[in-house]
């Protein structure tokens, strides 16, 4: 506390400011040599960062090329009998989105109650890393794209193929068909094999190195978790079998309106581990942020208590100055803590971007209420322009076929949550987390004890002969996240994959930020991208 003359040298310099009083400027207090350096860290970081270029605000055009919004997000205000939105409830969000006042956003209109999901999130600020306004995205396929149709024909045929079991899509007809249509749609972003053909073995998976080998599902969803000394299995809570929500028009009309669902969900009774879409979609359904990249940070770093006595056993990074070491550990630095505490900081950071992107930036609509487009077209009752490919398509039909109408059928009651699809926000916490643990981990040392679930998701199997990396199934892991939610009906396929790049984007500014504060021999990181390309970030004292 200041004394009491220091108390009024400040309240009366203060008083004397405000009058115009001229005052002489304090000096400058004297600064240690840790502290001089300390502020010069920080200050370099913060003048790279400043000088970083503004996110790109291109958007397809969707929102002014079709004025009564129908190809953009709307859910939670209210709707006409065809589902489109109320035009002043949705222009008092873009003048809200515009002025950024709270005030504003407190003023717009719900629909039937549910409230929107954190808009003024989306011009927040942040000490570390890059400005979330400075990370741009590519444009989002727009609603009449051959793009769009595929994205759409994916997710119709999940829905279908929901509570089948992973190591049965290579037989299923149903799998089969799917990737025949899939191969010849010239949309599809997906992998393709070496013939450059989607197949069952590529259906459904992403496009990083790992993810077509081995099992659909990573390790890192599967192997039993040490939280501490506490071991625990991997099964989860799920949807029973061929449950799914708002396949009737009046319910999904309520829904798009802001009414909460008047169905309860039903689960069931016995907890199984992950084998089929619907299990990947409920753990996805209620998982908090980093849930699933903690838990592979805790299988890597030692599934066993006693690990903790001998770090080096650890799959550190070749980068690490501990890998090595004859008398130090890493811990704080380089080390578990170091780990942990990484895989949350960046999750958080990388959801910032992701909300400008969504609210203030793309607005692009969900694939729920796409789905009530093609249901209006079909009908009769309006004709929006959807794109021949997901008209004629075979997943479409199916779908019709098994539930009555070309609605999407929800994983989850509610369906999608009240904020838009583009990015998925899910992929852009796995981007940023996967990210760092490549940075911090050797991708490509083997993943030991391989398993995979039985069919009906009571057991583990042993899978002896499948030799799978840490990169490799990181990268998996980081596509099944996002991937669980496109299971679910509430994302599309090009939210995953942009949100995993924005994602990897933020880890890379965070890591520069921080790669100058250490102390040891230390190198730099060193890693493998999403697209396969290396990437070095440098130490600034190498």
């Amino acid at each position: 506390m200041p004394t009491d003359s220091r108390r009024n040298f400040l309240i009366t310099a203060g008083t004397l400011a405000g009058t115009g009083v001229a005052v002489a400027p304090a000096q400058e207090p004297q600064r240690s040599d840790r502290a001089e350096k300390a502020l010069n860290l920080r200050r370099a970081a913060a003048l790279a960062e400043s000088l970083r270029a503004p996110a790109s605000t291109v958007t397809n055009g969707d929102e002014t090329r079709y004025p009564s919004r129908f190809a953009n997000f709307t859910k939670g205000f209210l709707h006409s009998q065809l589902g489109e939105v109320d035009a002043a409830s949705y222009n008092a969000m873009l003048h809200a989105l515009t002025t950024q006042q709270h005030s504003d956003f407190e003023a717009i209109p719900l629909g039937y109650g549910r409230k929107f999901v954190n808009m003024e999130s989306a011009f927040t600020y942040d000490l570390e890393g890059g400005d979330p306004h400075t990370f741009s995205m590519p444009v989002p396929p727009s609603f009449p794209s051959a793009q769009a149709a595929a994205e759409m024909v994916e997710l119709y045929w999940q829905a279908t193929l929901r509570d089948t079991p992973f190591s049965q899509l290579a037989s299923s007809p149903v799998a089969q068909a799917a990737a025949a249509e899939l191969n010849a749609l010239s949309g599809y972003q997906g992998p393709r094999d070496a013939s450059n053909r989607v197949t069952t073995a590529t259906l459904f998976r992403g496009n990083a190195p790992g993810c077509l080998v081995g099992p659909y599902v990573s390790q890192y969803l599967l192997q039993p978790v040490y939280f501490g000394s506490t071991p625990r299995e991997q099964t989860y809570r799920t949807g029973m079998p061929g449950l799914d929500y708002m396949t009737a028009y009046s319910e999904w009309l309520e829904i798009q309106s802001g009414l909460p669902p008047y169905r309860t969900e039903v689960f069931d009774p016995t907890f199984r581990y992950i084998r089929n879409g619907r299990d990947l979609a409920q753990f996805v359904h209620y998982d908090y942020t980093y849930q699933a990249f903690l838990q592979a940070a805790l299988i890597i770093l030692g599934q066993y208590p006693e690990a903790v006595l001998n770090f080096n056993t650890y799959q550190l990074n070749k980068t690490n100055p501990y890998k090595g070491s004859r008398i130090q550990t890493g811990f704080t630095t380089f080390g578990s803590a170091h780990v942990l505490d990484w895989v949350a900081r960046v999750a958080n950071l990388a959801l910032k971007p992701a909300c400008y992107q969504k609210w203030a930036v793309h607005r692009r609509v969900r694939p729920e209420a796409f789905a009530g487009c093609v249901y209006n077209t079909l009908a009769g009752a309006a004709k929006y322009p959807v794109h021949p490919d997901l008209l004629n398509s075979k997943g479409l039909a199916a779908n019709i076929q098994s539930s009555g109408n070309a609605l999407l059928p929800q994983a989850y009651v509610e369906g999608c949550p009240l904020h838009p699809s583009y990015p998925a926000g899910h992929a852009v916490i796995a981007g940023a987390c996967t990210t760092v643990l490549k940075a911090l981990f050797a991708e490509a040392d083997l993943v030991s004890g391989v398993v995979v679930p039985s069919d009906d998701g009571l057991s583990l199997i042993p899978a002896a002969n499948e030799a799978l990396t840490i990169g490799g199934e990181l990268n998996k892991l980081a596509f099944n996240i996002p991937m669980g939610r496109d299971w679910a009906g509430i994302h599309y396929r090009s939210d995953a994959a942009a949100g995993l790049d924005l994602g990897e984007a933020v880890a890379i500014a965070f890591m520069k930020d921080n790669v100058g504060t250490f102390t040891e021999s230390f190198t730099g990181f060193q890693f493998t991208a999403f697209d396969g390309t290396p990437v070095s970030i440098p130490a600034r004292n190498s």
